[in-house]
């Protein structure tokens, strides 16, 4: 299991996270980013083409060392210096208020407490800077809900820790931000279960 976890499953995540549409999205979720941005889950390196040229300084939050080291080629190709700063969002080795921006794309889904790792970001975000998302969740359909939590455990076994089921909105806001702005759908050609998306911005409350 150590092996497929640390070996197959991210280079499986590297090809299925890097679609038309998940690009399009991403595209998206990075517009206005601007400043120094902590990027929690930075995976292989798939949101680094779409970030702004207002983006100075990427620091980047990832548990898989495999995944960095698929990321290299995206790395070097890179604009935006990317220096590579923790492990675990869920306590985060970096200053109070010293980021202008976090960025978090299907993540939030895999922590292992998310409450813990939206707490972090809200710590190290500046007055008004804000969190820019995109997370797949429980969806508002009664007969897919039955569905993502009879699948949530295969789910979490397989796809290292990712759950179906998470109430992003809600663990969002419990960890110290408002959510300003909010879109949600079903990804197109995707089961249901797997795909209810919330992507939006988020910002701390005082």
């Amino acid at each position: 299991m150590a092996f497929y976890q640390d070996r197959v499953l991210p280079r499986f995540i590297n090809v299925v996270m890097n679609t038309k549409q998940t690009r399009e999205i991403r595209s998206r979720v990075c517009g206005e980013l601007k400043g120094d941005v902590v990027e929690i889950g930075f995976g292989t390196g798939h949101n680094l083409p779409f970030l702004p040229t207002a983006v100075t300084h990427l620091r980047a939050v990832e548990p898989s060392a495999s995944s960095v080291q698929l990321a290299g080629r995206r790395i070097a190709a890179s604009r935006v210096p990317v220096e590579v700063v923790g492990l675990d969002g869920q306590s985060l080795s970096l200053a109070d208020h010293s980021a202008d921006a976090v960025l978090c794309t299907w993540s939030l889904c895999t922590i292992p407490d998310p409450y813990a790792a939206v707490r972090e970001m809200r710590r190290i975000l500046r007055p008004g800077g804000r969190l820019h998302f995109i997370e797949h969740g429980r969806a508002p359909d009664e007969n897919v809900r039955r569905w993502q939590d009879r699948l949530n455990g295969f789910q979490n076994r397989i796809g290292g820790g990712c759950n179906l089921n998470r109430d992003i909105p809600s663990i969002i806001e419990a960890g110290g931000f408002t959510v300003a702005s909010l879109d949600t759908y079903y990804g197109k050609g995707e089961p249901k279960p797997y795909a209810y998306m919330y992507e939006g911005r988020a910002v701390a409350k005082p």
